[in-house]
């Protein structure tokens, strides 16, 4: 009886140690799964360098100081590197470095959708991707699901990893181009080199990291762009061609006001947002009234805040169910005018750039300018306006910012400054004018940048005479303003007096 009992003992005690020992290698093979899953995903996770030259847009003919930035990126399907657009915006030289990889590899741009700030860019380089994984793009991340954040922020030069959970989802300023854009909220830590790194659950992207909370009023606050925006870019580079999200062509406000519902003949059932500009040669142009309400999009119900449901958790503004269109597709609106409903079909199209008297923030191009009798003309866009740096909206003259709020109208469309004056013989008793705004050329009003060049090229009067819209008036006689050309671009050391292409041949 004793030697059954301790048999059976020894059977037990066998099978619990081979329990153990099984226990131990599923965890270790577990860990090791896990860890090679991580190895991929960091492999797959690139540095990039580049060298920025952005035009000075103070003195348009020349290019500021070379800047040296670096930024993370994530390798995606068909051999290409997914980024943010401001990591490599206004590039001259772009380098790739993999993992655990000293070498840099030159890197081009393929695509750029400056609008969502993200980019593509690849390697030539033979055998660069061979042994990188391609991540996949996953789903937008339910709140308080925690994700992981890869990249490479300053302070060490290897991968770095962080923690967060998703805290918001809603239409949010893009930093880079001032696009309102759905974009996610986050707690982990986002640094400088963050930039275009991955959004990371269960091995697929989920979001590209492209700011951190500004103003210094919270803190291990960062936004990336959703999986939803970073598919639209992705069909949209497909044909090389860069269409970008369309705009319908009208403007808005919230309809909260119970008594102004009711003006615009809404029942107490109804929501919707209140039309307050319709842009002419628009989508909307001869469809919608000032003072119709919209009452939906496609399938989503507007609420009196402007808001849409896109799932039981998550709310934003209507122009989302438009930004996810692709342009030439069909868009279904439904409106009421006078308390009548009515729908219409309207044909998703790109924004016209004469829907903002101020242009939005540009980058990869040349500037705009036109030098004449010493002074320099430019139009008015965001790239002028904030050269006047970080804090612009408080240093900028007043003048300019203000224009930002009006409407384009087809008889002006753009906003020219007499920026400053290159002290000559020609323009004397102005020499300390700045950052004036013309309106009319010999009374004639302004049109745009390109209305007002060809009016002075084309000029037959003895004197050109500038006006803003007080009255004040700046005078420059056109025959010494040619006379006097070469000498003031000589002694400033300009090479042209207009920008190429401002003229074309």
């Amino acid at each position: 009886m004793v030697f059954l009992r301790n048999s059976i003992r020894a059977s037990i005690d066998c099978w619990h140690n081979a329990l153990i020992v099984l226990g131990c290698l599923f965890i270790l093979t577990a860990s090791a799964n896990a860890q090679s899953e991580l190895n991929e995903i960091e492999d797959s996770v690139i540095k990039i360098y580049t060298t920025q030259a952005a035009p000075d847009y103070f003195t348009p003919w020349r290019l500021l100081t070379p800047r040296q930035t670096s930024g993370s990126g994530a390798v995606i399907s068909g051999n290409r590197i997914l980024t943010n657009a401001h990591v490599v915006a206004n590039a001259s030289y772009v380098q790739a470095q993999k993992h655990n990889d000293p070498q840099r590899y030159q890197a081009r741009v393929v695509f750029v959708s400056h609008e969502a700030d993200l980019a593509i860019i690849t390697v030539d380089e033979p055998g660069f991707f061979s042994d990188l994984r391609s991540l996949s793009i996953g789903d937008l991340p339910d709140p308080l699901q925690e994700v992981s954040v890869y990249g490479y922020p300053i302070g060490g030069k290897t991968l770095s990893i962080t923690k967060g959970i998703l805290s918001r989802v809603e239409q949010q300023v893009y930093a880079h181009a001032g696009a309102y854009l759905l974009a996610g909220q986050i707690d982990a830590a986002i640094n400088p080199g963050n930039s275009g790194g991955p959004v990371i659950v269960d091995q697929q992207i989920v979001g590209v990291v492209m700011q951190a909370n500004s103003g210094g009023r919270a803190e291990n606050l960062g936004y990336f762009v959703p999986p939803s925006v970073v598919r639209h870019v992705l069909q949209d580079s497909e044909d090389g061609v860069h269409n970008g999200f369309p705009d319908l062509g009208f403007r808005t406000q919230t309809l909260d006001s119970p008594s102004a519902k009711a003006a615009y003949g809404l029942r107490k059932d109804q929501n919707g947002v209140l039309v307050i500009k319709v842009f002419d040669g628009s989508p909307a142009d001869g469809v919608f009234q000032e003072n119709d309400v919209i009452l939906r999009i496609d399938e989503f119900d507007i609420a009196e805040d402007g808001t849409i449901k896109l799932s039981d958790d998550l709310l934003t503004d209507y122009k989302h169910a438009i930004d996810m269109h692709h342009i030439g597709e069909e868009i279904e609106v439904t409106f009421s005018r006078d308390g009548v409903e009515q729908t219409a079909h309207l044909e998703a199209q790109k924004a016209l750039a004469s829907y903002s008297l101020v242009k939005g923030e540009q980058f990869d191009q040349v500037p705009q300018y036109y030098i004449y009798g010493g002074v320099l003309f430019v139009p008015l866009n965001m790239n002028l306006i904030k050269r006047w740096g970080n804090d612009w909206v408080r240093s900028a003259p007043v003048s300019l910012l203000q224009a930002r709020n009006e409407w384009s109208e087809p008889d002006r469309r753009e906003v020219v400054v007499a920026l400053q004056v290159l002290a000559a013989d020609v323009n004397l008793g102005y020499h300390d004018w700045r950052n004036w705004v013309v309106d009319f050329v010999n009374g004639e009003q302004v049109r745009d940048f390109e209305h007002f060049s060809q009016v002075l090229k084309g000029n037959l009067e003895e004197n050109v005479v500038f006006e803003n819209k007080n009255g004040y008036q700046m005078v420059i006689n056109h025959q010494d303003a040619i006379t006097s050309e070469a000498a003031i671009l000589a002694q400033y050391r300009i090479p042209a007096a207009y920008s190429t292409g401002l003229f074309p041949e």
